[in-house]
């Protein structure tokens, strides 16, 4: 039987090549994410090709979203970072066919991809290999979550690392130890921030979770070591995870969602 690797429907990660498809998933059997009521379920990269299509969309002088239609795993968007000194991709979603690689090198390919959080480590492997072996950057702290291996993984291991133009990964923790944000000084400053910083619906907050579907908090501790990580940037807009952007005053909304948040700590 040829050997295939599977993904799982829920979370959208990519597992290694067997002959049948997983047992379990690691991703969505932790108690920050789910296993679907109605049982696991896997799909492949050519099936998830021919039901979905993805979408990249301008959202600010050179920054795209990259995003799957209708919405398949978490739902989460991928953001193509465009510098000078080469490409980023910010986080990653499953689907990945040619007219997509066809369209990213349009825009000048991917030079490095960095990860939030282990659930859009989704399909980094084949994002990886399709733009030339790209590197990909992950926290050290969430290598346990790594289920695909065979790509070229930088795991950083210090509280921020620059890449190139001013442009820093930092790790913020929260949602998991690793949670990191990419900060670039372009635009005035941005922050991408995956839902490691959660931009609310309301455009003006932010929030901070240990588990967004399961609606586990965070502890104060780790909402102030989120604040700490950001705090000695300077940035005009937030670009989350799920279409959710915060254009303007970013950094007085960061500041308000956290006294809101310690004034419900000591009420």
């Amino acid at each position: 039987m040829p050997l295939i690797p599977y993904i799982c429907t829920t979370c959208g990660v990519q597992y290694p090549p067997s002959a049948t498809p997983p047992s379990r998933c690691k991703i969505c059997e932790d108690d920050r994410q789910y296993v679907n009521p109605k049982g696991q379920s896997w799909i492949t990269l050519a099936s998830l090709n021919q039901q979905y299509k993805n979408i990249i969309e301008q959202v600010a002088p050179n920054l795209y979203a990259i995003y799957t239609g209708p919405a398949f795993g978490i739902g989460q968007r991928a953001h193509l970072l465009i510098t000078p000194g080469g490409n980023i991709l910010w986080d990653c979603i499953s689907n990945i066919d040619q007219e997509t690689i066809a369209e990213v090198n349009k825009l000048g390919g991917i030079k490095a991809i960095a990860l939030s959080h282990p659930h859009y480590f989704t399909t980094i492997v084949e994002w990886s290999k399709a733009f030339g072996n790209a590197p990909v950057y992950i926290n050290a702290l969430d290598e346990e979550w790594l289920c695909r291996r065979d790509a070229p993984l930088h795991l950083w291991e210090k509280q921020e690392i620059t890449l190139w133009d001013d442009i820093k990964l930092i790790c913020s923790g929260g949602h998991f130890p690793g949670g990191s944000v990419l900060y670039s000084p372009q635009n005035d400053g941005l922050l991408l921030v995956g839902d490691v910083i959660q931009v609310s619906p309301d455009l003006k907050s932010v929030s901070f979770m240990y588990s967004y579907p399961n609606l586990i908090p965070l502890s104060k501790k780790d909402i102030l070591q989120i604040q700490q990580s950001v705090s000695h940037l300077k940035y005009q807009a937030m670009y989350g995870a799920f279409g959710r952007y915060i254009l303007k005053g970013a950094m007085a909304v960061m500041d308000f969602s956290v006294s809101r948040y310690l004034r419900i700590f000591e009420a």
